[in-house]
This record gives structure tokens, C-alpha cells and sequence, in this order.
């Protein structure tokens, strides 16, 4: 009798286990389902977007820009969260809980910002058809003659793009969703780049410079021909027209106010961009005066270099000595990008020394186009196409090269390529058994605290090996910690354009130009300078903790490869993470 219940209870255990487990591979089957559906979904929505994943499968198409679309897009985002949350989340592992949540949190910001309407502000001049679509080329393959119809496609609905650009526009003015004025004065020159123009010259005509087919001479002047007749009877006036529109109807009626909290709703839109942003909720005053605190305590290092280099004069002066002092400075735009890749050749030999994992996909350095140069930021970085097959690139600036100090070069490559940007994003990209929107989200406090913590590591590297390289890297702190004061000066404690420019003038090295675009950037994107340093700090808590508790156990390798090695994560998500890793290690 005893064997019997025994063997009963087994048999029962048996039946329990295996239906819970039958429940959760239920659960988790439709939770990948649903992943792979949205992903597909999301690629079909937007064929530019899965141009940029190197999905060439709707290289013919662009995406619908039109107020219905972005209308539709919102009830199918409030469909698909209700569709979520019919799956069992209890009855899913730890790791599709975490796929789960993110997903869920990144439907709720998207239902959560449509009531702000930020859609109908489609042009600044960080962005927008004037600079997206020229940029589409570069993600497109022109390998075969139905690439080249793709393109021919794709040109043909430029026109019908900008027009529905420019309805949304319209319909900015009528509700009174405005960029300021005084941030999109570049805007009308950036158009006219597209149009004034040989037509040689256009970045639209740059797949048929060098066409490599296997085809006659006579097709190939045929094929360059038919993109002639569109670059000239279809882009250019469509541009034109956009041209005329922006500078006779958009433009007067900019809004004069700086502050996103001008607009309707702008008040709560920016708290709600800080959490976006940031991952936390720490409020504009809290961060205002974190902003202020690391401004004093970053002085004080830059104060001792000064002193180290026994510079006679104030910390102004020295600043305007780094400005204008031509040995800080190239007198060619090769010799500024030649620069750039000889601090990365120094960087790529130290990886291994702080990282186990190091990603297989390449990076290069390029210019940014003269096109959008004008307007753009110091650099930026382009990311690899999900398959690797086009790589990272570390995009720089080549316009005005006396606003582009060599002292800021080693900082801003470490930041951009390695062990920055390229680093992490590659990685991410490379990551398996994860479903795919993980490899491409972007927590903006998690990439940018990222590649701002990196540009410290630049100094355990050794890279910083003169004083002036170093205080470039100060002032490139310095400048992250002065956005989260000029940020929530401007859009929460009623700063104007100069006061932020004139604070960020006195406590950084860098060039009034860079300074200027850099507050029009902070004015124009509320909100998003203030991921850099929120992140960074966290990082470097998550890291002297780790430290403290581990002592001579911390492996700096390890550590690096744990905190990469899910891709990018809410900041509260990434804390969390990392202490379970430093308990399991400790046996705490």
C-alpha cells in the first residue's frame, strides 16, 4: 500500500510539472509568436526601417508618412498592447518575463506620447525628408538590375512623401505644435543643397557613378539616364516646392518661445520626454541640480590641469586659448578624418584588455555629408545592418574645421566607435536567442551612458596621454553635465537661448559654433541630453559597488561582457541585473 501511494503521488507530480510546463511553453510559444509577428509587421509598416536591418525585401517601397497612417499606427498600437497582455506573463522563464516587460513598457510610451503630437513637428534641422530620404542611399544595395528598380521606385514616391510631410506641416501651424524659429534657420539652406545643384552632384545620383552589372555600356547609360530624368523632373521640384512652402508659410509662424512647455501640453510632455529618456523618475529639479554638482566637481580636474601646465591666466582665458590657437586645429578635411582613424587604430589594440566579448562586425569613419554638415552635430555614429553585412560608421564633421579642435578628437572617436557606440551596438545587434526587436532597442540613458561612461575608459587605456587630450576629455563631461542644466533650464525653469549658450560658453572648451548648434539641438529635442550623464552615473555606481563588494574577485572583462551582454535595458532593469550577477559571484 505504501509503494502504491507513493507511486501515486509520483504520477501526480509527474502530471503537475508536466502541465505547468506544458502551460508555459504555451505561453512562451505565443509570446515568440507575437514577437516574430510585430517584427514582421513592423517591417512591412516601414520598408525604410527594414532597409536600415538590411532586409532588402521592400527597397521598392517608402513609408506612408501621412497623418492617417500615423492615426492608424496608434489604435494598432493600443490593439497589439491588449493583445500582449492576453498572454500569461506568470507562466513565462525570467528571461521572456524581461522580453515581456520591455516590450510591453516601449507599447505604453508609444500610447502614452500620441496625445502630445510631437508628429506634427516632422522637420528640424536634425531631421527630416530633407536628410532621411538623401541618407536612404547608403542603406540600398545596387547589386542587381531589380535593385536598381527598387531605387527607381523608391524615387518616384518622393514627391508624394514630401507632400504628405507638408500636410502634416499644415496641420503643425493650425494647432500651433511649432519648432521655435530661431533653431531652424539652417532648415531652408539644408533644402537647397538638394536642389541647387548639379544634378552629378546629388546624393541620389551617387548609385549610378560606378555601376557594377554585368551589362552593356548601352544599358548602363540607359539605367543612369532614367535616374537622371527623376532627379530632375521629380526630387528636385518636390524639393523645391518644400523650399518654397518652408520659407513662405513655415517659417514666419515658428514659434518664438524656446521652451516645449510653449506648446499645448508642453509642460507634461517634458516630463514625460525626461522619463522616456532617462528611465527614471527623477524630476527636472533633481536633475537640474545633479547638473550643477558635477559642473563644480569636474571644474576642480580641469582647474588642476590647468595648473599642470602652468598656463598663466584665468580659466577663461584658457579657454579662449584652446579655441584659437591654430595648433589645435587641421587645414583639411582628409586630415581631420585621417585623425579620427589613427585614434581608433590606437583604441582597437586595447579592447581585450577590458573585454572578454568583442563584436565581430567592422566600423569605418566617413564624413558627414556636406549636405546636412552645417547643422550637424561634432559627429555621430550609423549603426550595422542586423545580418553585418554593412558596417558601423563613425560619421564626422568636416564643416568649418576651425571649430573642430584636436583636443576633442581621442574622447569623441571613443565615444563614437570603440569602445563607445560601435562596441555596444554591434554586440547588441550580434545578440542570440533573443527575439529581434531586443537587438535594436535603445534605451537612450543605457547607449549614450554607455558611450559617455566609455570615453572614461579612454583613460584607463592610456589614450589621453597629453594634458590637452585629457582636458578634452573633461570638457566632454563637463558639456554632458552642463546639458542637464541647460536642458531643464530651458524647458522647465524658463532659460532663454542665451543665458543656456553663455552657461555652457563658461564652463566648456568648446567652439561657440559647436556651442550654438548644441543648444538649438537641446531646444529642438527636449529631453534627450539628459540620457548622457543620468546614464554614465549610473554605470559608474553599478561598477564602484561591484568593485567594493567583489575586491580582488572584480574582473573588469567580465564586468564589461555582463553589462552588454542583454543589449540595451532600462536603467532600473540593467541595476538590477548586475547586483544579482555580483551576489551570485560574491555567494552573497
Amino acid at each position: 500500500m505504501k509503494n502504491k501511494n507513493l507511486f501515486i503521488i509520483l504520477i501526480l507530480q509527474l502530471f503537475y510539472f508536466g502541465c505547468d510546463s506544458t502551460m508555459e511553453n504555451s505561453e512562451s510559444d505565443k509570446l515568440h509568436q507575437f514577437f516574430a509577428d510585430e517584427w514582421e509587421k513592423g517591417l512591412q509598416n516601414s520598408p525604410e526601417s527594414a532597409s536600415w536591418y538590411g532586409d532588402d525585401r521592400f527597397n521598392d517601397r517608402l513609408n506612408d508618412r501621412s497623418l492617417n497612417k500615423i492615426s492608424t499606427d496608434h489604435q494598432d498600437n493600443i490593439k497589439t498592447l491588449k493583445n500582449l497582455v492576453q498572454i500569461k506573463r506568470t507562466q513565462l522563464n525570467k528571461e521572456d518575463q524581461l522580453n515581456y516587460d520591455l516590450y510591453k513598457q516601449s507599447l505604453i510610451q508609444s500610447v502614452e506620447s500620441y496625445p502630445f503630437k510631437s508628429y506634427l513637428i516632422p522637420i528640424t534641422q536634425l531631421g527630416g525628408v530633407h536628410i532621411g530620404l538623401p541618407n536612404m542611399v547608403e542603406l540600398m544595395p545596387f547589386d542587381t538590375k531589380k535593385d536598381f528598380n527598387n531605387y527607381f521606385s523608391r524615387l518616384e514616391q518622393i514627391p508624394t512623401a514630401i507632400q504628405q510631410i507638408m500636410e502634416i506641416m499644415k496641420r503643425g501651424l493650425a494647432e500651433k505644435i511649432m519648432p521655435p524659429k530661431a533653431t531652424i534657420e539652417s532648415v531652408s539652406e539644408q533644402i537647397q543643397k538638394q536642389t541647387e545643384i548639379e544634378i552629378e552632384e546629388s546624393p541620389f545620383y551617387k548609385p549610378f557613378e560606378n555601376i557594377d552589372l554585368e551589362i552593356s555600356d548601352n544599358e548602363k547609360d540607359s539605367l543612369t539616364q532614367k535616374g537622371v530624368n527623376k532627379i530632375e523632373d521629380e526630387i528636385f521640384p518636390a524639393y523645391r516646392e518644400l523650399n518654397k512652402f518652408f520659407t513662405e508659410e513655415y517659417y514666419p509662424n515658428a514659434r518664438d518661445d524656446f521652451a516645449i512647455s510653449s506648446i499645448p501640453n508642453g509642460t507634461e510632455y517634458y516630463q514625460y520626454l525626461i522619463k522616456y529618456h532617462t528611465t527614471t523618475d527623477k524630476t527636472a529639479k533633481e536633475i537640474h541640480e545633479t547638473g550643477l554638482n558635477e559642473v563644480d566637481r569636474i571644474r576642480t580636474e580641469m582647474d588642476n590641469i590647468i595648473s599642470e601646465l602652468k598656463f598663466e591666466g584665468t580659466f577663461s582665458e584658457f579657454l579662449d586659448f584652446l579655441r584659437t590657437s591654430p595648433q589645435f586645429y587641421y587645414d583639411k578635411p582628409e586630415d581631420l578624418i585621417e585623425g579620427y582613424r589613427a585614434i581608433c587604430k590606437r583604441v582597437d589594440p586595447e579592447l581585450s584588455r577590458f573585454f572578454g566579448k568583442l563584436p565581430r562586425t567592422p566600423y569605418g569613419v566617413k564624413p558627414i555629408p556636406e549636405y546636412q554638415a552645417v547643422s550637424s552635430p561634432t559627429a555621430y555614429y550609423y549603426g550595422p545592418s542586423a545580418n553585418g553585412e554593412r558596417p558601423g560608421y563613425f560619421w564626422a564633421n568636416t564643416y568649418n574645421l576651425k571649430m573642430r579642435p584636436k583636443y576633442e578628437m581621442a574622447v569623441l572617436a571613443i565615444h563614437e566607435a570603440v569602445p563607445g557606440h560601435h562596441l555596444q551596438i554591434a554586440l547588441a545587434n550580434e545578440l542570440e536567442n533573443v527575439p529581434k526587436f531586443r537587438k535594436h532597442s535603445g534605451h537612450t540613458a543605457f547607449v549614450e551612458g554607455w558611450g559617455l561612461y566609455s570615453e572614461s575608459l579612454g583613460d584607463e587605456m592610456g589614450i589621453y596621454d597629453d594634458p590637452y587630450s585629457k582636458f578634452g576629455q573633461l570638457t566632454y563631461e563637463m558639456w554632458r553635465a552642463c546639458r542637464l542644466v541647460v536642458d531643464t533650464g530651458i524647458h522647465a525653469f524658463g532659460w532663454d537661448r542665451q543665458r543656456a549658450i553663455d552657461f555652457m560658453a563658461k564652463n566648456t572648451a568648446k567652439t561657440m559654433f559647436d556651442i550654438e548648434n548644441e543648444i538649438d539641438r537641446y531646444i529642438s529635442w527636449p529631453g534627450q541630453a539628459l540620457a548622457y550623464k543620468i546614464g554614465e552615473l549610473k554605470i559608474k555606481e553599478i561598477r564602484k559597488n561591484a568593485e567594493q563588494i567583489l575586491g580582488d574577485e572584480f574582473d573588469i572583462r567580465e564586468f564589461h561582457d555582463k553589462l552588454l551582454e542583454s543589449g540595451s535595458l532600462p536603467l532600473d532593469i540593467l541595476e538590477n541585473k548586475m547586483m544579482v550577477y555580483v551576489k551570485q559571484k560574491s555567494g552573497l
